[in-house]
């Protein structure tokens, strides 16, 4: 049996049972998340510990990223009483404002180990290019 004196984490739980809002879904929490350049692409990694890959939904809508995931309750045991509950369950969700320089059509997510994460490709026409002089007549081109 676990034992813990919080007296706010008491205060807390009674509001909660008072209210009605307890073990309720009612308000999203965010997740934490790191995003980084690596080479070409940009990572974006989300901690999304106890939640299963069906839960996770993924969606881009112009340059609007949308990560919604959702923590189920375990299945108990009609005679299992809850002790102590601290892990949060409900839906979890954030939201990613992508630069135009990315290319949102080949965004590739992997799940692994509570931890999502998304490479998306920089965009080619964002990427650095030479740019030539043509012969004599001083012409220039823009390659890519």
């Amino acid at each position: 049996m676990l034992m813990r004196t919080d007296p706010f984490r008491e205060i807390d739980r009674l509001t909660q049972q008072l209210l009605g809002t307890s073990g309720t879904w009612s308000r999203p929490s965010a997740m934490p998340m790191d995003a980084y350049r690596e080479g070409d692409e940009y990572v974006i990694a989300l901690d999304l510990p106890g939640v299963t890959s069906e839960a996770i939904d993924i969606d881009v809508e112009r340059n609007m990223l949308t990560v919604k995931a959702e923590r189920r309750p375990v299945a108990k045991a009609d005679d299992v009483q809850m002790e102590l509950s601290e892990r949060p369950l409900g839906v979890f969700s954030r939201q990613v404002m992508l630069a135009d320089t990315l290319d949102t059509e080949h965004i590739t997510a992997d799940y692994e180990a509570g931890v999502l994460t998304l490479r998306i490709p920089i965009a080619e026409r964002a990427k650095p290019r030479k740019i030539t002089i043509g012969g004599e007549s001083g012409r220039k081109e823009i390659g890519g």
